[in-house]
């Protein structure tokens, strides 16, 4: 459908929407960029303060993947007419705490009555227009690098069908609230030179799979995982053995048949956390081979949890593939 629709003509638009990427960018001047992006979802959680933190990481995170800074963020709500103020009241407190700690001042918003509940934000950042980290750029001879667990949807289903572990709740929780600003900002210093980092998009509903299949497909090249190399979050292989599927894993692996091959040695719990939409992911790198480990040891420095999963291959088919 937006292929249909025309392309912003303004010259000063360095990033639209007709690249799939995770932030749109308007140049300023030569030496300023607005980055900016929106986001909002349902509950995935119980507790309210913690869904407006999780809601306010998630919508920090397009920004970090850009190399953006946030500056500022519109808070967007949509509450049932028959709810409790209280408990609106803990999600915008969570979500303001979030933004706080981001350094992002939340300076208004907009909300409507909706009987299913709903909050996010649109956030404006700010970024050198020559230091724009694209989703597209990975080049053969790349690794790359996942800075978070994956299996947060697939806690998220057990949570709701009322069979999902304390402990697994817990570690999706932590993940799904912490910032991808050390993530960035540690991979923002090794790339100085604009040299390292080649291509950098943060995993989110369409799952590691479907955002590297963008990466990847924009890029003109192909991805090989190795699937013992990713973490998966405490819980997260049990909830996809015990079936806890949402319909939005099911929807991504329909989208990605013909673009994946699995080794037949990969386990079905692993092609589904693969498959698997995350809230609030991790940053998914592509990165010079030189430059791999610093960038490693960097971001564990700042307590990031990187693993290296891959690497980025000359354009086969299919574009993925997971041994």
């Amino acid at each position: 459908m937006l292929s249909r629709l025309p392309r912003p003509s303004d010259p000063n638009v360095l990033v639209g929407f007709d690249t799939s990427d995770d932030a749109g960018v308007y140049r300023v001047t030569d030496e300023l960029a607005l980055v900016q992006t929106v986001d909002f979802f349902t509950p995935i959680v119980d507790d309210p303060a913690t869904f407006g933190a999780i809601a306010a990481a998630n919508s920090l995170s397009d920004v970090y993947a850009m190399g953006g800074r946030p500056l500022s963020a519109l808070s967007i709500v949509a509450f049932p007419a028959q709810g409790h103020t209280e408990v609106l009241e803990q999600i915008l407190r969570g979500g303001l705490e979030k933004m706080a700690e981001a350094g992002c001042t939340v300076i208004g918003g907009h909300s409507i009555r909706d009987d299913e509940l709903k909050f996010g934000y649109a956030v404006t950042g700010v970024i050198h227009p020559q230091r724009i980290w694209r989703n597209v750029g990975a080049r053969a001879g790349d690794v790359l690098l996942l800075t978070k667990p994956l299996g947060t949807g697939l806690i998220a289903t057990a949570l709701k069908a009322g069979q999902a572990e304390a402990t697994a709740v817990a570690a999706a929780v932590a993940t799904m609230t912490k910032l991808n600003r050390a993530a960035s900002e540690a991979l923002l210093e090794l790339d100085r030179d604009g040299a390292a980092v080649h291509a950098v998009t943060d995993v989110t509903g369409f799952g590691l799979l479907g955002h590297a299949r963008e990466m990847a497909a924009g890029s003109r090249v192909s991805f090989e995982f190795d699937h013992r190399q990713i973490e998966a979050l405490p819980g997260a292989l049990d909830a996809a053995r015990a079936g806890h599927i949402a319909g939005g894993l099911k929807n991504n692996r329909a989208w990605l048949e013909g673009c994946v091959e699995f080794d037949d040695r990969v386990p079905e719990e692993w092609r589904l956390l693969l498959y698997d939409p995350q809230t609030s992911g991790g940053l998914l790198v592509a990165i010079a081979e030189a430059r791999a480990a610093a960038a490693i040891e960097a971001l564990r420095a700042r307590g990031v949890a990187v693993r290296r999963i891959g690497r980025v291959v000359e354009k086969r088919s299919p574009l993925l593939w997971i041994t």
